[in-house]
């Protein structure tokens, strides 16, 4: 046992440090690509902040299988480079302990994968759709940044404010145009404020001192008239049922279905633990090193390798959703290959030893 403490351990410092840094990388990403919309006023941080933590929480299915994969090449790889690996060969611990240990670890974490596939995955897209929806019928101008155009979602509307007092809800310069079909409406107006319908709540805009005009795209006579005070209701509805979206819909659903495409997602939720459990056996073979050539000299491979497999199974997955490949064959024939690379892996040094041995 103190072995396979010492081995769990090993790996599991560089395990710890990757998903962090492999974390904080994804998450600066996915951060980047809805901080745009949050400056602009359109998506409140709040809902930026959730939608990341969401996107993490979908994207940890592939990434703990990734990072233990790497760990175990890495750590097993600076003890056969420190020559420990051979101490302990010649100690009488044979290549069927480490895998022990590298089981051990990576069991638990398979089981972690897996409830991460199946329920967090389809909760965590729920949610994210649930939020994008209400984000997109918000509307407050105290967000807005002045000289910005927003177009308002689900309306043919788009508006330009020449400065914007947040504190208050209030704009100054605004021009508002509206696509009527056959027709396009510009309203001008020097003061435009925000006000809640206490009826409905639904968010309106009250025009003062302005002007309207009115052009036609079939060659008519244009209009514009002068107001005082206009008032318009943004009424974007309730929000709407979401539609089927398959990576949100409960495994159970799911495993019903015969719609291939469902089918496919289906087997991609199942098929992450394998992955976990394959991919850490895989990276025993591959940690191993001279001595002395330095714990990264198999990483290189071990990267493409892992590349290969995973573009492989979106692959595999996109040609079930096609009917390319038929449901039973799936993407089980990519689990398969991955199952048999780490055994001709593990098995070919000892061969290789009785070969020698014989001659």
């Amino acid at each position: 046992m103190i072995i396979d403490r010492y081995l769990i351990r090993e790996i599991s410092k560089p395990l710890t440090a990757i998903i962090i840094f492999l974390v904080v990388v994804f998450a600066s990403y996915r951060a980047t690509q809805y901080l745009a919309e949050a400056v602009a006023g359109l998506i409140a941080g709040k809902i930026v902040l959730y939608l990341v933590l969401l996107k993490i929480a979908v994207a940890m299915e592939v990434l703990l299988p990734a990072t233990l994969y790497l760990s175990v090449v890495v750590a097993l790889g600076r003890l056969y480079a420190d020559s420990e690996m051979t101490g302990l060969f010649a100690c009488g611990v044979g290549i069927g302990r480490v895998f022990k240990a590298v089981i051990y670890l990576s069991v638990p974490l398979a089981i972690l994968v897996a409830c991460l596939s199946l329920y967090v995955r389809p909760w965590a897209y729920q949610q994210g759709y649930v939020l994008t929806a209400m984000a997109k019928t918000a509307l407050d101008i105290g967000k807005w940044k002045e000289g910005n155009f927003y177009k308002i979602p689900g309306m043919n509307r788009v508006i330009f404010a020449d400065k914007i007092k947040q504190k208050k809800k209030r704009a100054e310069g605004v021009f508002i145009q509206s696509d009527q079909g056959d027709k396009v409406q510009v309203i001008y107006a020097k003061r435009v404020e925000q006000r809640s319908d206490d009826n409905q709540g639904q968010p309106l805009l009250i025009f003062q001192d302005g002007y309207v005009y009115e052009f036609s795209r079939t060659g008519e006579k244009g209009h514009f008239m002068k107001f005082q005070q206009s008032t318009m209701s943004i009424d974007f509805g309730k929000v709407k049922p979401l539609e089927y979206k398959r990576k949100a819909a409960p495994t159970l659903e799911l495993a019903r279905s015969s719609n291939l495409e469902d089918i496919a997602e289906y087997q991609w939720r199942l098929s992450t633990p394998i992955s976990t459990l394959l991919l850490a056996l895989l990276g025993v073979p591959l940690s191993r090193t001279a001595p002395r050539k330095g714990k990264y000299d198999k990483l290189v491979a071990a990267v493409i390798i892992l590349a290969v497999y995973y573009n492989t199974s979106a692959m595999a997955k996109d040609w079930v959703e096609q009917g390319v490949v038929g449901p039973v064959v799936g993407i089980w024939w990519v689990v398969a290959l991955l199952a048999l690379l780490a055994l001709i892996l593990s098995i070919l040094p000892n061969l290789s030893f009785r070969w020698r041995h014989k001659g």
